[in-house]
C-alpha cells in the first residue's frame, strides 16, 4: 500500500549542503512514522532521523544532530532531509522508510526492524 521513492542524492564537497526528498503514498492519509537511514560501504544500515505522522516528534542520531533537519509535508506527500556541513563520514546510500501502523507514536523508533516499507535508496558522496 505504501510506496516510497527517494531523490536528491549526489556528490558534494565537504562543508556543503544537500537536500533529499522522498515521495510517498499510502491508503491512510499520510499517517505513520517515517525516517531516514543510511548505509556506508561495509557497514550496517543505521538510523539518521525519524519523524511522527504530524511532524511533532523528531529523533536525530548523535552524529547528525545540529547539522541535519528532517521534515514532512503530508499535503505534498513528501519527506525531506536537509543536510548541512557535510563531511566524508556522511557518505553512503540513504533510504527512506515508513511504518503506517505507528500513527500515534510520540517519537518514532530508530531501529530499522520497526519499518516495513523502504525506498530504493539514493547515493550521497562527500569526497576528500
Amino acid at each position: 500500500q505504501v510506496q516510497l521513492q527517494e531523490s536528491g542524492g549526489g556528490s558534494v564537497q565537504a562543508g556543503g549542503s544537500l537536500k533529499l526528498a522522498c515521495a510517498f503514498s499510502d491508503n491512510n492519509s499520510g499517517r505513520g512514522c517515517m525516517g531516514w537511514f543510511r548505509q556506508a560501504p561495509g557497514k550496517e544500515r543505521e538510523p539518521v532521523a525519524t519523524i511522527t505522522s504530524g511532524g511533532g516528534g523528531i529523533f536525530y542520531s548523535h552524529s547528525v544532530r545540529g547539522r541535519f533537519t528532517i521534515s514532512r509535508d503530508n499535503t505534498k506527500k513528501t519527506l525531506y532531509l536537509r543536510m548541512n556541513s557535510l563531511n566524508r563520514e556522511d557518505t553512503g546510500a540513504y533510504f527512506c522508510a515508513a511504518q503506517p501502523a505507528l500513527s500515534r507514536a510520540l517519537v518514532c523508533p530508530a531501529a530499522r526492524e520497526e519499518y516495513n516499507t523502504w525506498g530504493q535508496g539514493t547515493q550521497v558522496t562527500v569526497p576528500h
